[in-house]
């Protein structure tokens, strides 16, 4: 029934009937009435069909949904008022147009402003948005959010969840493309959830997930698996027009050498937004390994002290098996109230602080306690008897908690780094290959992936080093790490010689 934008009706596409099949095909064995997914996840390459699959779910809710009969709540989700409009206009003019055609729901349904009403049962179609304001009695039967990947936050996701506690059939449809944006939620909680789910990982038989990605840049040069992140080339009609306008869309990238854009929004690969970026997100995630146990290790401490009301790092480098394991612990100031800064660092303190990876200020004025810092610095080493080789610091921020550190570890040698290219450039240079080249393990935190996905170069006559590449973006932890990494990348990790093994047994000369 449903017509394209320009008023012609198609038929489905393969993957389309694919997705929809899933989505309405499958109810609870005890109760045929409830659907079995209520999450579903979809990401593909632009100009694949998106909006007849948005348009199609979002009315065939409104007009034929049964479970709950009445009231059916439905909203086109994003975090700004534009971006949630494009979804509620995409069902707009498809409603339009059936009204145009069928009598029965012309008589049925009407718009008021911005608002879809069914007259014969009251459910409606709403955009919704942080700007919308409070929604009297909000229980989301289904909330779309249509192109995930932009928004900053995961505010709206959390509203829709909390909404829907007290309904039995909900549903929330994620359909978008890859994003510059590598602090997304979509990019840092949904995708990553969404693969463990396909690839069995982990089991949620409530959650759908259909993702048709490029998996590598060299995929990109065999225009045969182009289908992979493109699906719509399997409908012959379009196939060869698609084909020509993605081979042109590559080979205008490779000459102008801006790739990028290409590579998110034509084959649907998560990329930064700058083509100097400092680390390839690729080789970051290869990087990913779990901590093994520290006790009794050498350690090398970088830290970023930043401002009492924003945010402390700390990261230290450990060499065990011929690798540097990384690992990373931050502080964070709410001096300016920590939903703003979240907001404005685009990170989840919440929900990192319950993964373990930082502190909120417990401070009233919201600043960070550098004795809370010391404190937790301490209890660190101590708790892992840690030998620590070095604090590694930037001169310049030098303040109470360096004071603090030298009052009570005299031992523990205190390194000044110079913050500048002369510096710091052979170490970025050789941090950056050592991760390439599998040398340096690190955790799966959030806060130092987000600070390497947020890096840029910056060179000069005196080399390179790293810069954040907007005001918002943070990259202390990373910043803390190289501190660290300018003084251990010289050392020695395959042959040295621990106290533990010179007096073994099976040392000797």
């Amino acid at each position: 029934m449903l017509p394209d934008p320009k008023g012609d009706s198609h038929k489905l596409a393969g993957f389309q009937k694919f997705v929809i099949e899933n989505i309405y095909g499958w109810v609870k064995k005890e109760n045929h009435n409830l659907r079995r997914f209520h999450k579903v996840f979809v990401s593909m390459a632009r100009k694949q069909g998106k909006t007849l699959l948005i348009a199609g779910i979002i009315l065939y809710e409104f007009l034929f949904g049964k479970n709950p009969e009445r009231s059916r709540q439905i909203f086109c989700t994003a975090n700004d008022k534009e971006q949630a409009k494009i979804a509620f206009e995409m069902a707009r003019k498809q409603l339009d147009q059936l009204r145009a055609k069928y009598p029965d729901i012309k008589k049925s349904t009407k718009r008021v402003r911005e608002l879809l009403v069914n007259l014969d049962d009251d459910s409606y179609v709403r955009p919704l948005s942080r700007d919308t304001g409070a929604t009297d009695g909000f229980e989301p039967y289904l909330g779309v959010l249509d192109e995930y990947g932009a928004s900053k936050t995961s505010e709206m996701m959390e509203l829709l969840e909390s909404g829907q506690g007290q309904l039995d059939n909900p549903l929330i449809v994620i359909i978008s493309t890859a994003n510059f944006n590598m602090n997304a939620p979509m990019y840092t909680v949904e995708y990553p959830r969404a693969k463990e789910i396909l690839s069995g990982k982990i089991i949620d038989d409530e959650y759908f997930a259909f993702i048709a990605e490029q998996e590598s840049i060299e995929e990109i040069e065999n225009p045969d698996l182009w289908i992979k992140s493109n699906p719509l080339l399997e409908v012959k009609s379009v196939k060869e027009k698609l084909m020509s306008y993605l081979a042109k869309r590559w080979e205008v990238a490779k000459q102008t050498g801006e790739k990028n854009a290409v590579l998110v929004k034509n084959f649907n690969m998560w990329r930064q937004a700058e083509e100097n970026s400092y680390i390839d997100t690729e080789n970051w995630k290869e990087a990913t390994s779990e901590m093994p146990d520290i006790h009794g290790q050498r350690v090398w401490i970088g830290v970023d002290v930043g401002k009492t009301s924003d945010l402390f790092a700390i990261s230290w480098f450990i060499p065990m098996d011929g690798n540097w394991y990384l690992d990373s612990y931050a502080f964070v100031g709410t001096k300016y109230g920590l939903d703003a800064k979240i907001k404005h660092d685009r990170m989840d303190y919440r929900r990192l602080e319950e993964l373990g990876q930082c502190e909120i200020t417990q401070l009233e004025s919201g600043v960070i306690d550098n004795e809370r810092v010391f404190e937790w610095l301490d209890n660190f080493v101590e708790s892992n008897n840690l030998d620590v080789q070095g604090i590694c610091y930037d001169p310049y921020q030098a303040g109470l908690l360096l004071t603090l550190i030298e009052k009570n570890h005299p031992e523990w040698q205190m390194v000044a780094i110079r913050q500048g290219t002369m510096t710091l450039s052979m170490p970025t240079k050789q941090f950056r290959d050592d991760i390439i080249e599998g040398k340096i393990k690190h955790t799966d935190n959030g806060i130092l992936t987000t600070a390497a996905n947020n890096a840029v170069v910056m060179a000069d006559n005196n080399g390179i080093r790293i810069d954040k590449n907007k005001y918002s973006n943070k990259i202390d932890a990373l910043d803390a790490a190289l501190d660290a990494y300018a003084v251990c990348f010289t050392e020695e990790i395959e042959n040295y010689l621990t106290d533990d093994y010179v007096l073994g047994d099976d040392f000797g000369f």
